[in-house]
């Protein structure tokens, strides 16, 4: 691709953004911003919905996780549907039964106000760090496949991403969120849909054919049964579930669309289809990484060592010219769709859970500019810190350690449903500092006490029950 057709394609996509934004703005109040003023159809959301799950490092790592660990990926993503449904069934009617804009004030109703501010700070540390990651990972991809091409250095890919993102959602917000994320789906899926009807015709493949090798290939291999493995079903089912609880159920980012929904009933139906329709897209996600791995075998084309660089690498250099303007419009939609909602939802939680900002005042307008503003900031200058760093190990270390700040959300908000107990308010902030930190000891010692065993994505149950037995041991009956 040329550097003029690519500044075309990246042009043009900002270019729709802003006009999204122009329209959804329109009649837009201080409400808007944070909740969308309730009137979100509940089908735009769902759809969009799926983007927003799918961040960069999805869009580009599981096509290329297939080649490690085959499907067993889809273990985990079955767990996600049963925890999509949980949050249907349990969390959202307590949202809007409660009129919440931020959920974390669902804590300071329940517990007390250290326990919520320490459940909003826990978000605003793991949202911060895990958007920058997810976008410091997008925006490489984009610089090596692209940028590099128009001579853009990476510092200024990422300040004109943050500066678009902050420049279309700084009016309407969360209302210009939904409407961005749909856009931003659709070319997510065309990007996948057409990067695998291109490699049936240069392989000479019907839809008969194609299926054969997906369903025959070493790499469709779902379920594995081993203990001690990182991939056991059971390990990857129940994490599944407890990670869509946690990264949707009690994460302001997702459930701020939700609760843009109209009624409690529309944002039920949005979280159901969603499950549906986010299996059905990673499926397609998987069944392009085989697809990759069998086009490179066939063409006598070397797997890069990083496995993340595979469908980068095929559709930039051998699918050829709408194949590769695909696949940068589905990276720049990855990292658009995750970091605008990202932003909105920091901005959301500060402005609520923080400063305690009347939505309803039209005073607050100047104050929330300047959150949003200084998370724009933040933002940058983390993911400028993980580029000086230039350590794939020690970034991706930072990124699962604040993986770990998601497990006291668990059992904060498990303890305040499952249990009418009240807890020591004042004690709250030291047991979810300490429960992390425990669950990291355990892991990186669970091999050699528990006989070989490893945690995978199930430590968070592990960081969640150690933060509900520490609140049960400090709480009494009413």
């Amino acid at each position: 691709m040329s550097s003029t057709l690519i500044s075309i394609v990246i042009l043009s996509f900002l270019a729709v953004l802003m006009l999204i934004s122009y329209l959804s703005a329109k009649k837009s109040d201080e409400k808007s911003f944070f909740t969308g003023n309730r009137r979100s159809p509940w089908y735009l959301v769902a759809f969009g919905m799926v983007g927003s799950t799918i961040s960069g490092v999805t869009f580009v790592s599981v096509p290329g996780l297939v080649g490690a660990s085959a499907w067993t990926y889809l273990q985990f993503l079955l767990g996600n549907v049963v925890g999509y449904w949980f949050i249907a069934a349990v969390l959202i009617p307590l949202y809007y039964r409660l009129n919440l804009v931020s959920i974390y004030e669902y804590l300071n109703q329940r517990f007390g106000m250290r326990s919520y501010k320490t459940g909003a700070f826990f978000f605003l540390v793991s949202q911060t760090v895990g958007a920058s990651f997810r976008l410091f990972l997008a925006a490489g991809v984009l610089q090596l496949a692209f940028f590099n091409q128009i001579g853009v250095p990476f510092w200024l890919t990422v300040l004109i991403t943050l500066f678009t993102i902050w420049l279309y959602t700084r009016k309407a917000g969360i209302k210009t969120v939904v409407w961005t994320d749909t856009l931003q789906t659709f070319f997510i899926l065309a990007a996948v849909v057409v990067t695998i009807f291109v490699i049936s015709k240069h392989l000479n493949l019907n839809i008969s054919q194609m299926t054969g090798i997906i369903s025959e290939s070493e790499y469709s291999r779902v379920f594995d049964w081993d203990w001690k493995s990182q991939h056991n079903f059971f390990k990857q089912f129940f994490a599944g579930a407890a990670t869509a609880i946690v990264i949707n159920g009690l994460d302001q980012n997702m459930m701020q669309k939700n609760l843009t929904c109209k009624t409690r009933k529309d944002a039920q139906k949005n979280m159901y289809w969603f499950s549906f329709a986010f299996i059905v897209a990673n499926i397609f996600f998987l069944a392009l990484g085989i697809m990759l791995y069998y086009y490179a075998e066939q063409k006598g084309i070397s797997i890069p060592a990083r496995r993340d660089d595979l469908f980068p690498m095929l559709a930039v250099e051998h699918f050829g010219t709408f194949a590769g303007i695909l696949f940068l419009l589905g990276i720049l939609s990855a990292a658009y769709s995750s970091a605008d909602s990202a932003l909105t939802a920091l901005t959301t939680s500060f402005c609520i859970d923080f400063l305690n900002i009347d939505i309803n005042s039209k005073n607050t307008k100047r104050t929330r500019t300047i959150v949003h503003l200084g998370f724009s900031i933040i933002i940058f200058l983390t993911i400028m810190a993980f580029s000086i760093i230039n350590d794939d190990s020690v970034v991706t270390a930072v990124f699962k350690a604040v993986g770990y700040t998601y497990g006291p959300l668990l059992g904060l908000f498990t303890f305040g449903l499952a249990s009418k107990r009240q807890t020591i308010d004042r004690l709250v902030p030291w047991i979810c500092i300490a429960s992390p930190i425990l669950s990291y000891i355990i892991s990186s010692n669970s091999a050699k006490w528990f006989g070989g065993y490893e945690f995978g994505f199930e430590i968070l149950i592990l960081n969640g029950l150690i933060t509900l037995i520490g609140l049960f041991a400090v709480s009494r009956k009413q």
